[in-house]
């Protein structure tokens, strides 16, 4: 009897599950990503603001506030956030209009962020349409139902983000979080009806619309015109424009290459000298290989595929199709961005201002992407146990 007893105690206990290696993972990434932000950061922040570790404590701060929001919101069951679906994508279409207002901030020429008063502190509306989409998609998919899989379907989910994305593109100028919220959308649909022809129609045209684009690009030399061409024209041969617009190409290049197996060692950075820009944003993960070699940047990139997989795990066990779709958005965030970022440093593809996913300086996409991990903590939360 006192065995049967202990027995019922343990599987109450163990009723529900909490992914304990997931927040493992997360937590390893935020403070390593402290580590070298200050390391990426220090001379420069010594020699504009007179502390060294001016931009870590910055980012110290957002990632506090970023955990307490996602405790709150792992603790808050996920189906909660379904009915503002609606609301948060009116809201981050808001938002993002709000940088044209007085309260819009500029910086490194661009007009991305606004100003929160009396706060000091910056919100970027790109990160916000991030969240807000995954949580609208994910609605839209359950109320769809199968009607998902046919072509109207398609189009319709594949049309929603079109606004958001738009408007981050030609508003804020940020192609990359543009690419990315349909790059979450893209990931969700196919998860949601796993057409593999519409999809791979899709690639196709898609590449060969890149492939067209680089072909007049080079065929335009010295005629073109327009920034994001001319960066097209430094990622094919970046030496051309050393002094321009394949400087920091190449600095990070150089960051790379020095670096080795092994790395100089941590803090013994050169490029981070004023000689590579964003080194602690952007192109973090230069200063990574060069300060840790070629076994930190892979032991890195581990770190996000456990990530990652660790949230493919609680998709597919999700109590229901709201939860699944909650996390595969999340994942596909995250597996955009950080793909997108290290192709960028290591010029696979055009330069585009992105960040690294909990490591680069940052505090709005610290703040939203935490948040995001407490909705995928959510979702583990409610997935029942079956056996001890």
């Amino acid at each position: 009897m006192a065995e049967a007893r202990r027995k019922r105690k343990r599987k109450q206990q163990s009723e529900y599950f909490f992914d304990y290696s997931l927040l493992f993972i997360v937590l390893f990434l935020l403070g390593f990503g402290l580590i070298m932000i200050y390391s990426a950061s220090s001379y420069e922040a010594y020699d504009t603001h007179g502390d060294a570790a001016y931009y870590m404590k910055k980012q110290l701060i957002a990632n506090i506030i970023g955990l307490v929001f996602m405790i709150v919101i792992a603790n808050i069951p996920y189906t909660f956030w379904e009915r503002f679906a609606t609301l948060g994508y009116v809201v981050s279409m808001v938002l993002i209009f709000l940088v044209l207002t007085p309260l819009g901030i500029s910086s490194h020429g661009a007009r991305r962020w606004i100003g929160i008063p009396h706060t000091g502190f910056n919100l970027q509306p790109a990160e916000v349409a991030k969240l807000c989409m995954i949580l609208f998609l994910a609605s839209l998919v359950c109320k769809m139902g199968k009607s998902v899989r046919t072509m109207k379907g398609f189009i319709i989910m594949m049309a929603a983000p079109l606004p958001i994305a738009a408007c981050v593109y030609l508003i804020t100028d940020n192609l990359s979080s543009a690419i990315i919220i349909m790059g979450i959308a893209i990931l969700m649909v196919f998860v949601a009806s796993p057409d593999y022809k519409k999809f791979i129609i899709m690639g196709l045209s898609v590449i060969a619309a890149a492939a067209l684009l680089v072909f007049l690009v080079v065929q335009m030399g010295d005629k073109i015109e327009g920034f994001r061409l001319a960066r097209i024209q430094a990622w094919l041969n970046p030496e051309s424009q050393a002094q321009d617009k394949g400087f920091q190409t190449l600095q990070a290049l150089y960051a790379i290459g020095s670096g080795g197996i092994w790395g100089k060692g941590l803090g013994q950075s050169m490029q981070k000298l004023s000689f590579l820009p964003e080194a602690q944003n952007d192109m973090i993960f230069s200063i990574i290989c060069e300060e840790l070699g070629i076994f930190g940047a892979i032991a890195i990139i581990l770190m996000f595929i456990m990530l990652l997989w660790r949230m493919m795990v609680i998709a597919n066990n999700a109590p229901d199709l709201f939860g699944a779709m909650l996390v595969v958005g999340v994942m596909g965030h995250i597996a955009i961005q950080a793909i997108l970022n290290i192709a960028v440093v290591t010029n696979s593809i055009p330069n585009t201002g992105i960040s690294l996913p909990f490591i680069s300086y940052g505090g709005s996409s610290a703040l939203f992407l935490l948040s995001e991990i407490g909705l995928v903590l959510s979702v583990a939360r409610r997935i029942q146990l079956k056996e001890l």
